[in-house]
């Protein structure tokens, strides 16, 4: 096989593994009360800190408006809470409450355990190349279609 081919190949598989990879996500969070939408704002917030929606938005790479309908869902349960944002004034900053911390905790705990068994099949030299080679992959993507990187 060509290497264009299997860039090709490596692109389209994205998808049906996007598409597994949320079913693992939702199957793992239910009885928590989140949804995979919450998970990812929950996440992001767990990682970086206190954001404003905007900074969430680039972190996700997608749409403003659509991260602050899943904001919105996550201060609606409590996960989330709006503090005041010293360098902007009228964009608050949003920050994990102590039950967003224990559920988002949980949640990747779960999915911990869940690629321990999966990255048994694999050497570690592998998936640095396969995240490095989809990385790049992205970014390349990016730079052709005018999206920022």
């Amino acid at each position: 096989m060509e290497k264009i081919d299997r860039l090709y190949h490596l692109v389209w598989m994205s998808r049906p593994l996007m598409q597994v990879a949320e079913l693992a996500v939702e199957q793992g969070l239910e009885g928590t009360g989140l949804t995979v939408r919450m998970r990812a704002v929950l996440e992001v917030l767990r990682e970086q800190g206190a954001l404003p929606v905007p900074e969430i938005a680039r972190k996700l790479d997608i749409q403003r408006q659509y991260v602050q309908v899943m904001v919105n869902e996550t201060l609606a349960e409590g996960l989330t809470e709006q503090r005041p944002n010293p360098r902007h004034k009228r964009s608050s900053l949003l920050a994990l409450t102590n039950k967003g911390q224990a559920l988002i905790g949980a949640a990747v705990a779960r999915e911990r355990v869940l690629l321990e068994g999966i990255g048994d099949g694999f050497e570690e030299q592998e998936i640095a190349t396969a995240l490095d080679v989809v990385r790049r992959l992205t970014e390349s993507l990016k730079g052709k279609t005018g999206d920022e990187v």
